[in-house]
């Protein structure tokens, strides 16, 4: 019995820490989608990663509804549709492919427009993409978010990208 009691007195406080660090990262989650803005911009964060490390695809999954769909520019003239695992997949897919883990990635909001009406949002995103240390510029993009808002928290619906070009400038409400 002695043995018992010992071992709850020790395991009590690692417990009721590791109770409370799970409690902050849910508050930080439901922080983040208490916005669409702000569920937006963590999506970006999420994405990103340090030399070393990959993102918590966990985490960037539960900023969407499990029927979302992203649409992303994937060559000059064409686009590609995406569940939200085929989505996910791509990215882990460019992160192997160009060696992510070993140089970082970064994705950085630099512009929004957001337009909420009751329980849905539009959020327009002006953006760049860098793989850290590449001798390549940032690549800048667009991308248009629907979100709806349930079970008091906003939920990513969908995404569709798009590249700016010279004949496709930046859309005049995302320029600084």
């Amino acid at each position: 019995m002695y043995g018992l009691r010992r071992c709850v007195r020790r395991a009590l406080p690692i417990g009721l820490a590791a109770l409370l660090l799970s409690s902050v990262a849910v508050g930080q989650e439901d922080a983040a989608a208490a916005t669409p803005e702000g569920l937006v911009r963590a999506l970006y964060e999420r994405v990103s990663s340090e030399p070393g490390a990959i993102p918590d695809w966990e985490r960037v999954r539960s900023a969407f509804l499990p029927q979302a769909i992203v649409v992303l520019r994937t060559s000059r003239d064409s686009t590609t549709v995406f569940t939200l695992d085929g989505f996910v997949q791509d990215f882990v897919n460019f992160v192997e492919r160009a060696n992510v883990k070993a140089t970082g990635f970064r994705e950085r909001v630099l512009q929004t427009q957001a337009m909420v009406f009751g329980d849905i949002a539009h959020v327009l995103v002006l953006y760049d993409a860098h793989i850290t240390g590449s001798s390549r510029p940032p690549q800048q993009g667009v991308d248009s978010f629907q979100l709806i808002r349930r079970e008091g928290r906003w939920w990513i619906v969908s995404i569709a990208n798009e590249i700016p070009t010279a004949e496709r400038p930046i859309p005049s409400q995302l320029r600084p």
